[in-house]
């Protein structure tokens, strides 16, 4: 096994490998038994052979009740090896799907509580292709590891006991060239589990390019940015076939070079055979059977030197799907953590500071109370800290130091899901899945009434054009909504809050991409639906939130200044120097 313990860490990825297995550990146990029933049955079959050989003793002299005996005896040896292997590979192929099926989906739900801060750095093509391709990837390694590896370590072990059963002295030459057969395969193996590794990271590269391609499209269009797409897609196409073509060329030497080896075990088998025979020192039938024993004994050779390339491409996925799933989560439900009830929708700050980028501070100290039902705009240029408060607000993000309270208790002792569960957020980003119109209004609340999703697009604003497009709220739009414009995108995702009210709403830009007059009929929804709720409203327009209980004027992370449109205004400082350049002639 030495082509296992390639690169540090190698070791662990096996043991955490043998780990999932355990699970199964039932299988493993059929499996090996029905490999050991096929290896005994087949082995047993040149033996057979052997003594059918010597019923022919020469012509006219041939015992052919002996000879039938020993052919049925031999076909039903072949019959009940093949079953044996056939239902062998068939717990083979449900052991393996089942560990990639778990693998798979603890990838998946790692994935789902992974902090942002780990997602914003992956691509999301690579974080999709380890969970789909390098699953799957896995699973074929493990598949022919255990189809082939049992029965080809079993048929190794019961050749030599059969040849040594017949002639001890050739046996020990075949023993003598078998470890050029071990050095060939540790001699590949040390070379291709880097280039796989390397292949697979490569993929992973592709895909988020190409996901990154297909999905912003039309900006790629827009800007002429064809040409360098292609030249990114080309170099990384590149070492892609590189790698491949580097790992397949050790990979296929491995097959020619076990051949040879293999020919002149054959070919010593035969020679000192013959000379045993020719000086009686062995029947024809027993020379006959050590042959086919011989050719069993160095086929698995070539069988674990494939499984031996499979099972680095194996290791090499698995890694990179296992570097997801050990990748360090924050415990967002602490201990004694319990949900919200009856919230009056109380939020404060005290004292937070909170950067993405520990050299770059960007919220400092920031205090703040808000009352329940209090509408409370958020402004300021880009890059102020709008959206990083909205953040912390939902714990999508922690702050690096003191609370964010709700209804007077720590967001951190509350369990995360409560948390989330009541707020409702329209984000200026829309964000629709592959279903029906129905499907995204109702994503909240998939059990909602037919008659609850046409009422919360009627108070949206949304269900002219829904009823107008060709299956009204069965039509089914992709998850960058199709032929929908940016409008009518975000006129649905304002009709997914709608359709089920929490008692705290997030508004970051939400009507920031609807035309004035549309905007003006949502501006009355939205009031109506902000009454009694304590609301956050991110927003440039700054016509947009002239209604707001506290407008919060933020710069550099800072609270700078904090009051009503009219007090504000009256200050004569940053707010009105903002608002007044939205609307100077």
């Amino acid at each position: 096994m030495r082509s296992l313990k390639l690169r540090p860490g190698s070791g662990k990825i096996i043991r955490r490998i043998l780990s999932h297995i355990r699970k199964y550990r039932l299988l493993v146990v059929f499996s090996f038994l029905l490999a050991l029933i096929s290896v005994v049955l087949t082995l047993f079959i040149p033996v057979l052979i052997g003594q059918a050989v010597d019923e022919i003793v020469s012509p006219g002299k041939v015992d052919f009740t002996g000879l039938s005996e020993k052919l049925m005896l031999l076909l039903g040896c072949a019959l009940t090896a093949g079953a044996a292997q056939w239902l062998m590979n068939h717990i083979n192929n449900k052991l393996t799907y089942r560990m990639a099926e778990d693998l798979r989906v603890e990838a998946f739900n790692k994935m789902e509580v992974l902090p942002f801060s780990y997602l914003d750095q992956k691509p999301q093509g690579d974080i999709v292709n380890r969970i789909i391709s390098d699953t799957d990837q896995f699973a074929d390694g493990v598949l022919m590891g255990f189809t082939q590896l049992f029965s080809g370590v079993l048929t190794i072990i019961g050749t030599l006991l059969f040849m040594l059963s017949i002639d001890p002295l050739i046996t020990l030459a075949v023993v003598v060239l078998t470890p050029l057969s071990f050095f060939v395969s540790g001699f590949v193996s040390k070379r291709s589990y880097k280039m796989f590794y390397k292949r697979s990271e490569a993929a992973g590269r592709l895909s988020a390019l190409s996901n990154e391609m297909i999905d912003k499209i039309k900006l790629v269009q827009a800007f002429g940015y064809e040409d360098e797409a292609r030249r990114r897609f080309t170099e990384i196409n590149s070492d892609l076939e590189k790698y491949y073509r580097t790992a397949t060329f050790y990979s296929s030497i491995t097959n020619p070079c076990t051949r040879f080896i293999n020919a002149l075990v054959y070919a010593a088998v035969g020679v000192f055979g013959a000379i045993a025979a020719m000086n009686g020192m062995m029947s024809v039938g027993n020379l006959t059977s050590f042959l086919n024993y011989a050719s069993q004994y160095v086929k698995p050779f070539n069988e674990i030197s494939g499984v031996v390339t499979e099972l680095q491409n194996a290791l090499a996925s698995a890694g990179r799907v296992f570097e997801i799933i050990d990748a360090p989560a924050p415990a967002y439900d602490k201990e004694g953590a319990s949900g919200l009830e009856n919230v009056r929708g109380e939020v404060g700050f005290s004292g937070v500071s909170f950067s993405y980028n520990k050299d770059v501070p960007l919220i400092e100290g920031l205090s703040l109370d808000v009352k329940p039902g209090q509408r409370v705009a958020i402004v300021g240029p880009t890059g102020a800290g709008k959206s990083t408060l909205i953040n912390l607000l939902m714990r999508f993000y922690d702050p690096d130091s003191g609370h964010i309270s709700l209804d007077g208790r720590d967001s951190r002792d509350i369990l995360i899901q409560s948390l989330r569960e009541n707020f409702g957020m329209v984000l200026q980003e829309t964000w629709l899945k592959s279903g029906t119109v129905r499907d995204n209004i109702a994503y909240a609340d998939p059990d909602a009434s037919e008659e609850a999703v046409k009422r919360a697009a009627h108070e949206a604003y949304a269900d002219k054009f829904i009823e107008q497009m060709k299956d009204g709220y069965d039509t089914v739009i992709s998850e960058d909504g199709g032929s929908l414009s940016q409008g009518q995108k975000q006129l649905l995702c304002i009709a997914r809050v709608m359709l089920k009210l929490p008692p705290m709403l997030i508004l970051d830009e939400a009507t920031s991409s609807i035309d004035t007059m549309t905007e003006q009929r949502v501006q009355k929804a939205f009031a109506k639906m902000m009454e009694g709720r304590t609301s956050f409203i991110v927003a440039h327009r700054l016509s947009t939130i002239r209604e707001a209980d506290v407008i919060l004027v933020m710069k550099d992370g800072h609270i700078i200044e904090q009051g009503n449109h009219e007090e504000l205004m009256a200050k004569h400082g940053f707010y009105h120097d903002l608002y007044m350049s939205q609307f100077a002639q």
